[in-house]
């Protein structure tokens, strides 16, 4: 039996690629409608083609880092399209591998409003009940193991994923008394093309052997996600849970 109905409408970010590519297309297999957002239309596009069932797949064409400050208001007007929300994955993220004396501001600051401002403003958002469904809505932000493992040239980028985690975990107290989830899922090293990029060899290089089945693949972490969103997990909420095969 599948884990939603029609009735059921979820936002994914990052929607285009990896991880988000993969939670919009499971959603769609288990019956549910997908808002996906990305900043590439042209992958957006791809997507609808690849996905079991396009007529239950919407698509919006957008940086959501454009809506830091009007973010309810940007909900707002996606709900007057596409009705209530039962659940948000926000898998949209951004990676520098750079050394830390070599940082400067101006990007630790991209990367901030990409992997922290931006899920925490839409998630807070998407917690009013004119957005949401109310009780039994959910959130799941894609975090990383990062936070927990320091690895060298991620001191920004680790730092996003840290904040976002422990965030996400209070906003999840704020809203269990209205029936509302929040969690965090921190998936290590995934086959996506953020990580799989040539910035990234230096980083991958004598990494796989760390783990007994190698990298992860998107559907790793989407199957998780996808069991977070849904009343399945109803019982879950303000925990980042890793995902990984003992790389630690």
């Amino acid at each position: 039996m599948a884990l939603f109905n029609e009735e059921n409408i979820f936002i994914v970010t990052g929607a285009s690629s990896g991880i988000g590519k993969a939670v919009a297309k499971k959603l769609i297999e288990e019956n549910a409608k997908v808002l996906a957002i990305a900043r590439n239309s042209e992958r957006l596009q791809l997507l609808e083609r690849e996905c079991s069932k396009p007529k239950n797949l919407f698509i919006e064409t957008t940086d959501l880092t454009e809506h830091l400050v009007d973010m309810p208001s940007y909900l707002n007007f996606l709900k007057s399209k596409y009705g209530k929300f039962s659940g948000l994955a926000y898998c949209a993220g951004y990676i520098m591998l750079k050394p830390a004396l070599t940082t400067e501001y101006e990007e630790s600051l991209n990367l901030f409003n990409i992997n922290y401002f931006a899920p925490v403003m839409m998630i807070k958002s998407f917690m009013d009940k004119r957005i949401c469904i109310g009780k039994g809505a959910s959130a799941v932000a894609v975090a990383s193991a990062t936070a927990f493992l320091r690895e060298k040239g991620l001191c920004i980028y680790s730092g996003t994923k840290a904040a976002l985690q422990v965030s996400l975990a209070t906003i999840a107290k704020e809203v269990a008394s209205k029936g509302m989830r929040v969690n965090t899922v921190s998936p290590s090293d995934i086959k996506t093309p953020m990580t799989m990029n040539d910035d990234m060899l230096n980083l991958r290089q004598g990494r796989e052997k760390t783990y007994p089945f190698g990298f992860g693949e998107p559907n790793d972490v989407a199957e998780i996600v996808v069991f977070l969103l849904s009343n399945k997990a109803k019982w879950l909420t303000g925990h980042d849970y890793i995902i990984d095969c003992a790389s630690f």
